[in-house]
């Protein structure tokens, strides 16, 4: 009995890490479709990703000073 609820919990494990890494894999290549628009890119230039990436890397090294502690 005990071997069969083993063997039971390790096959949905794998079928779940199975689906975890799948629906991963659609979000980034759902993600290189968006980007690879060319509106897309225009209006991800106007909105500054490089400017929003560094005014946050203050606040995240300030968390992780905090979560040190």
């Amino acid at each position: 009995m005990a071997m069969e609820l083993v063997e039971s919990t390790a096959n949905g494990s794998d079928k779940d890490t199975l689906y975890m890494l799948g629906g991963v894999a659609l979000m980034v290549f759902g993600a290189g479709l968006l980007l690879s628009n060319p509106t897309v890119r225009r209006y991800m230039s106007q909105f500054g990703v490089g400017n929003l990436a560094t005014s946050v890397i203050p606040d995240m090294e300030r968390y992780f000073k905090l979560r040190a502690m």
